[in-house]
């Protein structure tokens, strides 16, 4: 039997999805997935984050859309603000928007959980001004696997319990700054070394280990009652049964295990279903937001593509009409959604006719641009050796070309690469920004950005800061940096480790004068090392990772 929908159903199935789309302003495609399919929320990327003023206008724009299309409740307007690498809302080369605090694993190199809910909740007081009111933070992923290309940095270390302290602190920051935070990617994402943007990961853990690790760090969110947690797309047997289905779209995981067992009682939105590991399945997204629905999932989520984001939609009418999907079941999984909407939308009235306030603005984030200053500074670490003083004379700063190592970070929309996955343009601008800063202090600098097949038949000058992107995986790098130690000699070498810190714990660095880690290559953690390098503040982080 086929029931049939009204409007009102069509309206609540729309409160159960985020979806993004592209533009600088309110897009036809936007408008047509508020005002026709009754979409309650929407996800916005670095393609548009153009100023703060913008973001503001645009939020608005989306608001006002909503409200004449006769939501009952304000959009909740989500973003990927982890801080550090994953920062949408955060200023570029390019644009000036949000200030930049230093993300999971450089805020835990400070040691001090109150400098990560301070960051945090500056961050939010940001991003409530201009509309944003949910971030898809913290990262409670243990990165157990040195290898994992997804994770990294993105995760506040290997230790479960700290892991959990630095995750509640950044949820309390948020949720201070009056910003809904999203806890992800449950059950875990960090034992894995398959990115899930690319294929789907298999984590062979027993779940008595899973208690030990992966979930410990969710316990402690769930008992601090976080407004939302992100599921992820890993297959764990343990769980689930077998090694096929993403937790992600596994009832066993979502309902049986976070709502029953756990006792979680807010939202659960799923990571985007664009993502190769669901997108490749039998029925592709619109089937896996069935199947996500069917879990026991309040929103999902599809970050990219309009035909995607309909047959999405269309695929749920479906469902909901042949009984698959049951509408009792997902009104009261609206009713969750109202309740974080009521929380941290507010209001028609608080929500539109606000504004912007440029000179509050401009307070806030000179603020907090100290507040970022001071969390870099005590996040930067020296691993092994002494800082070298440079003799006068020139110094080789040495970069290594870019290659594509982590889907979330490195894979915006329109970056241009060589067939060998090389980022186009020969120097990273974070890095050429690295090399400025080492300018300022030495003078006389030469910025060489060096290959596998880098001739090392060169002269080193008095001294060689040798920067690695996690030079365990690339380990051509490693290579380099052998021959281009044989041929300075005399010269001290300090090698900056930009990314996680694995490399600088090898063997391969032994006899360097200094091994540092900034534990991300943001230009802030890159200028905060650059200070380190050149002893005008002592190294005072601490790896937490080994």
């Amino acid at each position: 039997m086929s029931l049939s929908l009204n409007d009102e159903d069509k309206r609540e199935i729309g409160q159960h999805f985020v979806f993004g789309f592209h533009g600088y302003e309110i897009s036809q495609d936007a408008k047509e997935l508020i005002e026709k399919y009754h979409v309650g929320n929407i996800i916005l990327m670095k393609r548009n984050v153009q100023s703060v003023k913008q973001v503001h206008a645009l939020v608005q724009s989306l608001q006002q859309c909503a409200k004449d299309a006769g939501h009952r409740y304000p959009l909740m307007i989500g973003i990927d603000q982890e801080n550090g690498l994953v920062s949408a809302f955060s200023s570029t080369a390019k644009y000036q928007a949000g200030t930049q605090f230093p993300g999971a694993m450089a805020i835990a190199a400070t040691g001090d959980t109150d400098m990560a809910k301070e960051c945090s909740a500056a961050s939010a007081r940001e991003m409530k001004a201009v509309g944003i009111n949910w971030s898809y933070s913290p990262v409670g992923d243990v990165n157990s696997d040195p290898r994992n290309p997804v994770i990294g940095v993105r995760s506040f270390g290997d230790d479960p319990t700290k892991v959990a302290q630095y995750a509640e602190a950044v949820a309390d920051g948020l949720t201070q700054g009056g910003v809904a935070p999203s806890a992800k990617h449950f059950p875990g994402h960090g034992d894995t070394n398959v990115d899930s943007h690319l294929g789907l990961p298999v984590i062979n853990k027993s779940r008595a280990e899973l208690d030990e690790t992966e979930l410990k760090p969710f316990k402690k969110l769930i008992e601090g009652d976080v407004a939302s947690i992100m599921t992820g797309h890993m297959a764990i047997e343990a769980l689930t049964g077998d090694r096929e289905t993403p937790a992600s779209l596994s009832r066993a995981v979502t309902t049986t295990l976070l709502r029953e067992e756990l006792r979680y009682e807010g939202v659960v939105v799923t990571d985007c279903l664009e993502m190769n590991a669901v997108k490749e399945r039998q029925g592709g997204v619109p089937g896996g937001a069935v199947e996500a629905l069917a879990a026991g999932a309040d929103v999902v989520m599809i970050c990219h593509t309009m035909r995607l984001h309909t047959g999405a939609m269309e695929a749920t009418y479906e469902a909901v009409k042949k009984g698959a999907l049951k509408m009792d079941e997902l009104r009261r999984s609206g009713e969750r959604v109202v309740t974080l909407k009521r929380k941290f939308a507010g209001t028609w009235d608080e929500v539109l006719g606000k504004g912007f306030n440029e000179e509050g603005m401009k307070a806030l984030k000179a603020t907090n641009r100290k507040l970022s200053e001071e969390a870099y500074a005590k996040s930067t670490a020296l691993i092994s050796g002494s800082i070298p003083t440079f003799s006068p004379g020139k110094i080789v700063v040495m970069t290594p070309v870019v290659e594509s190592l982590n889907a979330a970070v490195d894979d915006a929309d329109g970056v241009q690469r060589t067939d060998k996955g090389h980022v186009r343009n020969t120097a990273a601008p974070y890095y050429r920004s690295f090399a400025e800063c080492v300018r300022q202090r030495a003078g006389d600098v030469e910025h060489l950005v060096y290959a596998s097949d880098l001739d090392c038949g060169r002269d080193f000058g008095q001294g060689v800061i040798f920067v690695t992107r996690n030079g365990d995986r690339s380990a051509w790098q490693m290579d380099v940096l052998e021959r281009v130690r044989a041929q300075a000699s005399g010269a001290p070498v300090v090698v900056l480790g930009s990314c996680a810190p694995y490399e600088l714990f090898s063997e391969r660095v032994v006899g360097v004068e200094a091994c540092v880690a900034s534990f991300e290559y943001t230009s802030e953690a890159l200028e905060a090392a650059t200070r380190v390098i050149f002893r005008e503040i002592r190294a005072v982080g601490e790896s937490p990772v080994r």
